[in-house]
C-alpha cells in the first residue's frame, strides 16, 4: 500500500505542474481569440455603420480589467461588446512587451507597428486608423499589436500576440514557450 502511495505522490508531482500550464495556456489562448473577435466586430461595426470604431480598456466594477468596442472612441456603456480578463492575464499594447523574441513578430511587408501604445480603431472602409479629432484616417503600412501573457502559480510564462496588418487583417500569434512564434489562424 505505501509503495502504490508513493508512485501516485510521485506522479501527481509531475503531472500536476503540467496540468497547470496547460490550463494556463488554454486560457490564454482564449483571451488572445476572443480579443481577435473583438477586433473583427469592431471592423465589422466601422464598415457597417460608416464610422470608426475603437477597441480599448476599462476597469469592470469587479477591479478587473477588461476590452470593449465603442462608436468613435467613448468610454464603456452597457450593451458595447465586452471581453473581460481573468486576473491572471496581463496585456501591453504595442511594442516592447517583453514578450520573447517580439522582434521578429510583423504586420506583413512594408508595415511597422505602429510607435505609441495604442489599440487598434477602425475606419469605415474596415482598416485600421488613427483617431484625429473626430476622424480617423488610415495610416498606410501601419500595424497594431497587442500582446497578452499568463504566468501560472508553477512560475510558467506564455505568451500570445493579436496583430492587426495594414490592411486590418487579424493574426493570432502564440510562443511555444522557446521564443518561436507559431500562428493560430
Amino acid at each position: 500500500m505505501m509503495i502504490v502511495l508513493a508512485i501516485i505522490m510521485v506522479l501527481a508531482k509531475i503531472t500536476v505542474p503540467r496540468f497547470l500550464n496547460i490550463v494556463g495556456d488554454i486560457n490564454l489562448r482564449y483571451v488572445a481569440n476572443n480579443y481577435g473577435g473583438l477586433l473583427q466586430s469592431a471592423r465589422i461595426q466601422a464598415v457597417k455603420k460608416n464610422t470608426y470604431y475603437t477597441v480599448t480598456t476599462t476597469t469592470l466594477t469587479t477591479g478587473g480589467s477588461g476590452f470593449f468596442v465603442h462608436a468613435q472612441g467613448g468610454s464603456y456603456t452597457a450593451g458595447d461588446p465586452l471581453l473581460p480578463l481573468g486576473s491572471q492575464i496581463s496585456y501591453h499594447a504595442g511594442t516592447g512587451s517583453g514578450a520573447p523574441n517580439e522582434s521578429t513578430l510583423t504586420c506583413g511587408l512594408g508595415c511597422t507597428f505602429g510607435t505609441s501604445p495604442n489599440y487598434p480603431s477602425f475606419n469605415a472602409r474596415g482598416l485600421p486608423c488613427a483617431i484625429a479629432t473626430l476622424v480617423c484616417p488610415q495610416n498606410n503600412g501601419v500595424g497594431y499589436a497587442t500582446f497578452f501573457s499568463n504566468t501560472t502559480i508553477t512560475g510558467n510564462t506564455s505568451w500570445a500576440a493579436v496583430i492587426v496588418t495594414a490592411g486590418g487583417r487579424i493574426q493570432i500569434w502564440t510562443s511555444d514557450g522557446s521564443g518561436n512564434w507559431v500562428q493560430r489562424n
